[in-house]
């Protein structure tokens, strides 16, 4: 049976994909015979085009892609290559790394506090910097440039980018290409951006490329941080598929393949960028100079990770004392009361959603789990990777969920279902969301379960155990900190996903995360606080999980309790 699990987690990756890319493709040139469209035809194009705004949601769209990325990477190979390995340097990365855990749209939703004309930071420095008594008429959140939906974007892609590069860069011995460097007179900064960088780049390649599909097709970030008239196109595809009139869906599919078309442009030009970066590089390599002027560049680098992380953090205190606040007027830097009001008003419709939120994200994990364990162990067991050889084409089947734009291939697969007939249910929610869990957990547990030493194993063996015997009894228990790890990663992934819970659930399966976002249109800050801080809650009862349980179960052996 182990052997068909590298097969079924194929299936589960590409036949979705695929389905729901046909799906989409069909209706976009007028084919759908459930909806009266028996024969191909150009009129969806026609109607699409001639919306108002297109060429600006596409614009902005485009554009968020390749700002997020190339700002994200930048301030976290800046980073990188200024760390010193001092206090500060670990207090950072530390600090970085609750934000995995964070939901984007909580993200959103803090900054949107922080930044807005009526914000925690307006109030700050009002009136005494500012001499404002009111709100000032500042589009900041919602601007038609989309930049408060890139600089969302930057705060929650930074530490993502930051965790793949510290997975990769054991892999590159870096501290001995750095010090081979040095006793060439480099400059530390200049010899790890010359020495390291290029190649952990081409290890983290594919993760950059989730990044940019990501923020080009982003719905829960654009809806609350994104600009509205008109939005970015994805948001238009979701508001044209969700529209009464069920004539539109056609113009929704040829927008579904256009936000395909706009991804795929986008990851062109960067792989453009990428040929011209490598040109400029190897001229900058060759000309051999030592570095100078290294401080600001540590600086920024520092400075700018350091920043992102503070304004998250800031950003949801700032929400849960909306939460609580009673009478808070501008320009007033607190409130003037402080209640549970809110709180207490919540609660009755809190539970439903949390409830199946947990019963998601847990069915969803649990199965990704099963079958991540059961790929690995199948790979111990027969002796070679399922891709050895072609490992390229593994990890991009693996990123395949993560590098297609959801809205993409959702919506054809909401039309699949619905032409077999079936029912928005909770299974099928759960289905979406392990499309998205599964290559998290695999990538999450993978280099783990591959280093296990295989001597305990041989031990094992020697001892007369079986195969079986010494999964569940040695391996198991010896992976227990990144398996945890794992789950919690695969938590935090469920919990915040909007788009899969809103299409397959077709709206009827309410979600912590779908019943937030909904709630930012209302513009009521005091509740928004209380559902965003909740859904930024949850996630981190898995990672409290993923830390403590290992500690209090091998108490008395330290080497087994994960991370020091």
């Amino acid at each position: 049976m182990l052997r068909l699990a590298p097969l079924l987690i194929v299936t589960l990756l590409v036949g979705p994909i695929l389905a729901g890319l046909t799906m989409a493709l069909l209706p976009a040139f007028g084919y759908l015979p459930a909806l009266g469209g028996h024969g191909f035809s150009l009129d969806p194009w026609r109607q699409l085009l001639a919306q108002p705004g297109l060429a600006r949601s596409v614009g902005v769209s485009f554009a968020s892609g390749l700002f997020t990325t190339a700002v994200s990477l930048a301030v976290v190979l800046l980073f990188l290559a200024g760390v010193s390995g001092n206090r500060l340097d670990r207090w950072i990365r530390r600090l970085v790394a609750p934000l995995l855990s964070l939901p984007h749209a909580a993200a959103a939703f803090g900054l949107a506090f922080l930044i807005a004309p009526s914000g925690l930071l307006a109030r700050l420095v009002s009136p005494g910097l500012t001499g404002w008594q009111r709100p000032p008429d500042l589009l900041i959140v919602n601007d038609p440039w989309g930049l408060s939906l890139m600089a969302g974007l930057v705060i929650k892609e930074t530490p993502f980018l930051l965790l793949m590069c510290l997975a990769a860069l054991p892999q590159l011995d870096a501290e001995r290409r750095v010090a081979m460097a040095r006793s060439l007179g480099y400059r530390p900064m200049t010899a790890w951006l010359k020495v390291v960088a290029p190649s952990l780049y081409s290890l983290i390649r594919l993760p950059v490329f989730a990044v940019i599909a990501y923020a080009t097709s982003v719905v829960d970030v654009a809806l609350i941080l994104g600009p509205t008239l008109p939005p970015t196109l994805a948001v238009s595809i979701l508001t044209w598929f969700n529209d009464p009139d069920l004539s539109r869906r056609f113009m929704a599919s040829a927008g579904a393949v256009l936000q395909l078309g706009v991804t795929a442009t986008a990851l062109i030009a960067w792989c453009c960028l990428e040929r011209l970066v490598a040109r400029l590089g190897r001229h900058w390599l060759a000309r051999g100079g030592r570095g100078q002027g290294e401080r600001p560049l540590r600086l920024a680098g520092k400075g700018l990770i350091l920043l992102a992380s503070l304004t998250a953090f800031v950003g949801l205190a700032g929400l849960a004392l909306s939460s609580i606040a009673g009478l808070w007027r501008f320009p007033d830097a607190l409130p003037q009361s402080l209640t549970a009001t809110h709180w207490l008003r919540a609660l009755p419709t809190l539970a439903g959603p949390i409830a199946t939120t947990a019963l998601i994200a847990i069915g969803a994990t649990l199965l990704a789990l099963t079958l991540t364990l059961a790929a690995l162990e199948n790979e111990q067991r027969s002796g070679r990777r399922p891709a050895e050889g072609k490992l390229l084409s593994a990890l991009t089947l693996l990123y395949l969920p993560l590098i297609v734009p959801q809205i993409a291939f959702l919506f054809g697969l909401v039309v699949v279902m619905e032409s077999l007939g079936t029912r928005p249910r909770l299974w099928l929610v759960t289905f979406g969301h392990l499309l998205f869990v599964l290559p998290y957990a695999f990538l999450s547990l993978a280099e783990a379960y591959r280093r296990f030493d295989s001597r305990w194993t041989q031990l094992a063996l020697s001892l007369g155990a079986s195969r079986n015997a010494i999964f569940w009894r040695v391996r198991l228990p010896m992976l227990l900190a990144p398996l945890l790890t794992a789950g919690a990663v695969g938590l935090a992934v469920s919990i915040g996903q909007y788009l899969p819970t809103l299409l397959l659930g077709a709206g009827r399966i309410a979600t912590v995360t779908t019943e937030a976002v909904s709630l930012a249109a209302g513009g009521n800050r005091r509740v928004v606080g209380v559902w965003a801080l909740v859904q930024a809650s949850l996630p981190l009862v898995g990672f409290i999980i993923a830390v403590g349980l290992p500690r209090l179960l091998w108490s008395n052996r330290r080497d087994m309790r994960g991370s020091p």
